[in-house]
């Protein structure tokens, strides 16, 4: 049995269609229709239900998908074992933040690509919340304060932000001082987040309000440069605004405190070797660089 039709048709019973998988396995959908096509044949027995909106498990296919994803894992892991020390193949999909992910991250990526000549790695770059179960992927790079949640999450280095606003919002409304004033100005938010601020030794959490919200931290510091209130954003965005003097701090005796870069994955009992070196290699780089700063995300 081909090891490569057991993997496309794990991908296709998880992405839900023939079309999804292509894209997750970077081949055509005529190739992966053979594959899967193969092993139905080989196996006797229909796996997947075509239909107009992708492709369902049969009752077979349900219980095959569960032995023949272990099997593509035991696989990967034995692959693993007998590659020669710190040789790397296969495929590496990671979701990566697209504020600053792009400029930060994605040298760290390419000096992986470089290092690992064998090694595929497709990257998404999207400040959304990437469902890593459910779209595929083998990781994610993650900054800010972690939701609770089954993911399995290694800090790689420390984020560093600050409350910024123009000197136009400041003029027309002020500097908030405290944690109540805050949350009487407007702000300028990702969703519905919460903002923590740190009262010497102690975490206060406030829940600010406004009109202005998107889900990308650039365009925050946008709107922040614009005057149309105050955001908490990453280092990485605003010091050259703030430098200019176009954005200033404020709620400088309340600072946010401090968050961090994180590789998040799927639970199991072991990371894949791939995942292990991406993550060593993301402290290498982001453990000495105190500017490196990331959205709530």
């Amino acid at each position: 049995m081909d090891i490569e039709e057991l993997q496309t048709f794990v991908e296709v019973a998880d992405a839900g269609g023939v079309s999804p998988a292509a894209l997750r396995l970077g081949v055509s959908k005529s190739i992966v229709s053979r594959r899967l096509f193969r092993l139905e044949a080989e196996l006797g027995v229909q796996l997947l239900a075509r239909t107009t909106r992708g492709a369902a498990l049969t009752e077979a296919g349900a219980t095959f998908r569960d032995y023949a994803a272990r099997v593509c894992a035991e696989i990967d892991v034995a692959r693993e074992t007998i590659l020669p020390a710190g040789d790397l193949r296969g495929r590496l999909r990671v979701a990566v933040p697209l504020s600053f992910g792009p400029t930060h991250f994605a040298p760290i990526l390419a000096e992986m690509a470089r290092r690992h000549p064998q090694l595929q790695i497709h990257t998404c770059y999207s400040d959304r919340f990437v469902d890593l179960i459910t779209e595929g992927y083998d990781c994610a790079i993650r900054v800010g304060y972690l939701q609770d949640s089954n993911l399995i999450a290694r800090r790689v280095g420390p984020i560093h932000g600050k409350f910024v606003a123009s000197p136009d919002y400041i003029k027309a409304h002020g500097s908030p001082e405290t944690p109540e004033e805050l949350v009487a100005h407007e702000a300028l938010m990702q969703g519905t987040e919460a903002w923590q601020l740190l009262d010497g030794d102690k975490i206060i959490t406030v829940r600010p309000q406004g009109r202005f919200k998107a889900d990308n931290g650039t365009a925050l510091v946008a709107a922040a440069t614009a005057g149309l209130g105050i955001a908490y954003l990453p280092d990485g965005l605003t010091d050259e605004y703030v430098a200019s003097g176009a954005l200033v701090p404020v709620m400088t005796n309340y600072p946010p405190p401090p968050a961090g870069a994180y590789v998040i994955r799927p639970p199991g009992q072991h990371p894949a070797r791939k995942i292990r070196v991406l993550t060593e290699l993301l402290i290498e780089y982001c453990e000495p660089a105190p500017h490196l700063a990331g959205v709530d995300r």
